[in-house]
């Protein structure tokens, strides 16, 4: 049995002859569906069969008392996670569950456009299994926020996104990281307020990402847009990047990758394209992400190794090193690979890994990964259950374990056992936790008042204070509003500045705003904020 509409194949029983309907078929709006009750309504109106006791989906059929059995050849059939018919050719192989995932995934933005031969590559990719396909991509919608709002606090710039995929930029603007282009003077200017980089008009952006004078947006049609230095590595010192771009430009070498999240370290760029492929420019010719090419090369390499043939739903890069959350039948997972100083890889040791290694420690922890963060030497995870773990360089508490010690391997943070997480962010040695009900904790580092603990009421003194262990962020609670996401600046080169972006779409600010990043001009000799305010933007729309 499957969905079909109007038009393409239809459903057959016992090899009876298509005929025409006798008469027509008149849908009227569904009655309420009343659970463990089965109804039968002729006449031309729909009926609902139960398929279990509580059940997760219902057998519409549309009957007439006058059709005569030829007729019952068109009837047509769908569930309660349709709605409409689905549109889709019918395979007679697919179970009920297996239907309503394949009609589930055809929702999906980044799924619609695929060819019948691209979605049936992914089918297989991901496990052979329709349900596993919608798994995956409702993976990689969960924990990049795509096609929803966003807001990103680059080293010293910042990038907010619509929801309607329109994007601002402010802070600073010294390599051309803005996308405005020049001044009449043929300056690239600083910003103090969100403004529109107009010249993507009629382009819709679903994802992105900032480094040290870089800028790179990802549309909903999978093209890559890259501004500012004109370079995929050695992003914040060395001689590349020499020339600078001032607007967006789409970067050719990945107009054949539909790519839909970038992610910029200090020594490499990361591309994950649409059927969870991980792509990765630069680093030199030691083959330190398992290829070896030139510090300049522009070519995106694909990543080797243990990830060749498991789709990835999302990527995280830090100073030098890379995580892969990846979607495989048996669950979740989470690979690192580059460089293991510190144990920030989570493989219980130093060492440096040239292919991507699977990171053993949450099946012993029994924690199904489901968002990852990587900060500059640390990294952090959420599980299903909402369990946080940590591990990497510990410096100023940044793992929350109530010390400074490093973890070379992934530790349950127990002062958030208390908390059900949903969502965590990594910097230069700071960490955010956001709980489902919207409560922020935060972690680490104190410096440029970027950990949002400063209220104004306790003095000069707590401003830059190191936290060892996880505390609310109160602050954030004044703004009585829930939050969806936090970013914070990840960069050891610049001082750190803090987002928290919530439901409604309003977006707050704190930490460092000397270059306008904050989204405001400070007053004289203010170089900082210690506590959130309301950036004059409006995400929602």
């Amino acid at each position: 049995m499957d969905a079909t509409t109007s038009g393409t194949e239809t459903i057959q029983y016992c090899n009876i002859p298509e005929q025409p309907i006798i008469g027509s078929l008149v849908t009227s709006p569904r009655p309420a569906f009343l659970r463990q009750v089965r109804h039968c309504f002729g006449d031309l109106v729909p009926g609902e069969f139960p398929l279990a006791a509580n059940p997760s989906i219902v057998l519409h059929v549309l009957t007439a008392s006058n059709l005569d059995p030829q007729d019952l050849a068109k009837l047509e059939v769908t569930c309660s996670f349709f709605r409409h018919p689905a549109n889709f050719a019918p395979d007679y192989n697919l179970s009920i569950a297996e239907l309503a995932a394949h009609d589930m995934c055809q929702k999906r933005a980044i799924f619609r456009p695929m060819t019948p031969e691209q979605k049936e590559d992914l089918k297989q990719r991901c496990g052979g299994s329709w349900k596993l396909v919608l798994r995956y991509l409702l993976a990689g919608e969960a924990c990049c926020r795509r096609e929803k709002s966003q807001a990103i606090a680059g080293p010293g710039h910042s990038i907010a996104v619509t929801s309607t995929g329109t994007v601002y930029s402010f802070g600073s603007n010294s390599s051309g990281q803005l996308g405005h282009g020049l001044t009449p003077e043929g300056n690239s200017a600083d910003e103090y307020q969100p403004r529109l980089i107009r010249s993507l008009q009629g382009i819709r952006i679903i994802q992105a990402t900032a480094g040290a004078g870089r800028t790179m947006l990802i549309s909903d049609t999978g093209k890559v847009f890259a501004f500012g230095k004109d370079s995929f590595g050695e992003a914040e010192y060395g001689v590349q990047g020499s020339r600078i771009v001032n607007t967006p430009q789409l970067v050719e070498s990945l107009k054949d990758i539909f790519v839909v999240q970038a992610a910029i370290g200090n020594f490499f760029t990361a591309v994950l394209s649409r059927e969870g492929r991980v792509y990765t420019f630069s680093w030199g010719s030691d083959g330190k992400l398992g290829h070896q090419t030139d510090p300049n090369d522009v070519q995106p390499r694909p990543l080797l190794g243990a990830l060749e043939n498991i789709p990835v739903v999302q990527i995280a890069a830090g100073y030098c090193y890379l995580l892969a959350l990846a979607c495989q039948p048996g669950g979740m997972s989470v690979y690192s690979v580059g460089c293991g100083l510190g144990g920030k890889l989570g493989h219980g040791s130093r060492t440096d890994e040239k292919y991507p290694r699977l990171i053993e420690q949450f099946q012993t922890l029994n924690i199904q990964p489901m968002v990852v963060a990587a900060g500059a030497w640390h990294a952090a995870v959420v599980g299903k259950d909402g369990r946080v773990c940590t591990w990497g360089w510990g410096r100023y508490g940044c793992l929350g374990h109530g010390n400074e010690d490093c973890e070379s391997a992934p530790k349950v943070v127990e002062g958030l056992t208390e908390v059900k997480a949903i969502h965590v962010a990594t910097g230069d040695y700071t960490t955010f936790v956001v709980s489902d009900n919207g409560d922020v904790y935060s972690f680490g580092c104190g410096e440029s008042s970027s950990l949002g603990h400063y209220d104004g009421t306790d003095g000069e003194g707590n401003r830059h204070a190191n936290v060892l262990k996880p505390e609310l962020v109160t602050s954030l609670k004044q703004v009585k509003e829930r939050v969806v996401q936090i970013s914070l600046t990840n960069s050891i080169f610049w001082n750190a500045h803090t987002f928290a972006l919530t439901e409604s779409g309003k977006l707050y600010a704190f930490g460092a705003g000397d270059k306008g990043q904050l989204g405001a001009k400070l007053g004289e000799n203010q170089i900082e904020r210690g506590s959130p305010e309301l950036v004059e933007i409006d995400l929602s729309s």
